[in-house]
C-alpha cells in the first residue's frame, strides 16, 4: 500500500535552540503519552500524496508541505525519530489503518474514517468542486445531480466519501488516484470530475478546454488523526493542533510550499 518510506530522525541536526526546545517539551510529555503516540520506538506519520494542497512530491520521491511540517515538529516535541510513510491516495491510508501500519495520519475528516481513527479538529478547510469541457452545459454543482451524469473520482477520496452519501442520481465512476480520475474522466469521456479545487485549477491551466466550477459541494476539513485506542495522545494531538494553528505555523507553511487553502478555526 505504502509508496515509499522515509526515515527522518528528526531530534537530530536542528540548531541548539531549537533541540533544546524539542528536549524541554520531551519532558512536559509524560512517557506513557510518548509510548502510546509510538509503541515501535518511532512515529510512523502516514503521508498522503495525493493531496497536492498538504503534500509535495518531487521527481525523486521526496516528499515536502505542512503535512510533512507536523509530522516533524509532533517528533520534535516527542523526542521521537519518525517514519514518514508515503501513501498515493487517502483512501490507501485508511486501509493501511486496519493494519496498524502507522500512528499518525494527515486526512479528511469523514465518518466511515472516524470508525478507525481519533480526528482532531481540522487544521485547514478545501473545497470539493467539478472539473467540465468548457462546453458543458453544467455551469455549477447544482445541475451535476442528475440522471445519466457520470463523475470521475479517486477511490476512498474524501470527496468520493462525501459524494457517495450525497448524490441522488449522477454516478460516479471510481479511478485508483486523482490523477487517474481525471484521465478517465478525459477518456472515457464522462460529464464531470470531481476533486480538490487547488488540483483542478491546476490541471484547467493547463488544458484551456476544460473550466472549473465557481462554486463547490463539500468543505473538506483536513485533519491530524491517529488511530483509536491510544489513550492521552489522542488529547495531546487535539491541543497540538489548536496550538500549530493560533500560532501561525500551518500558515507560514502553506506559504513556503506556496499552497493557499483557508485556515480552520479554533476548536470550540
Amino acid at each position: 500500500m505504502a509508496i515509499g518510506i522515509v526515515r527522518r530522525q528528526f531530534i537530530f541536526g536542528l540548531g541548539s535552540a531549537a533541540f533544546a526546545q524539542s528536549a524541554r517539551s520531551a519532558a512536559r510529555i509524560s512517557p506513557e503519552t510518548i509510548h502510546a503516540f509510538a509503541p515501535t520506538g518511532r512515529l510512523r506519520a502516514a503521508i498522503n500524496a495525493g493531496n497536492v494542497v498538504l503534500v509535495q512530491k518531487d521527481a525523486s520521491g521526496a516528499v515536502t508541505g505542512v503535512s510533512v511540517d507536523l509530522a516533524a515538529e509532533l517528533a520534535h516535541r516527542l523526542g521521537l525519530p519518525a517514519d514518514l510513510i508515503v501513501y498515493e491516495t487517502a483512501g490507501k491510508v485508511t486501509d493501511a489503518a486496519k493494519a496498524g501500519a502507522w500512528d499518525i495520519c494527515f486526512l479528511a475528516i469523514e465518518p466511515v474514517r472516524a470508525a478507525l481513527i481519533d480526528f482532531t479538529a481540522p487544521y485547514v478547510v478545501i473545497e470539493g468542486t467539478y472539473l467540465v469541457d468548457v462546453r458543458s452545459p453544467l455551469k455549477s454543482v447544482a445541475d451535476v445531480d442528475h440522471d445519466g451524469i457520470r463523475i470521475a473520482v479517486a477511490r476512498g477520496s474524501a470527496y468520493d466519501l462525501y459524494l457517495s452519501r450525497t448524490l441522488q442520481h449522477a454516478t460516479l465512476v471510481r479511478y485508483p488516484s486523482p490523477p487517474l480520475a481525471l484521465q478517465g474522466f478525459r477518456n472515457d469521456g464522462l460529464d464531470a470530475a470531481a476533486g480538490v479545487r487547488q488540483f483542478l485549477d491546476g490541471y484547467a491551466r493547463s488544458n484551456p478546454d476544460l473550466r472549473v466550477m465557481p462554486d463547490h459541494f463539500q468543505e473538506i476539513r483536513e485533519a491530524m488523526g491517529i488511530v483509536r485506542g491510544r489513550g492521552d495522545a489522542a488529547n495531546y494531538l487535539h491541543r497540538f493542533v489548536e496550538e500549530m494553528k493560533a500560532s501561525g505555523f500551518v500558515r507560514a507553511s502553506l506559504e513556503r510550499a506556496h499552497q493557499s487553502a483557508l485556515i480552520a478555526p479554533p476548536e470550540k
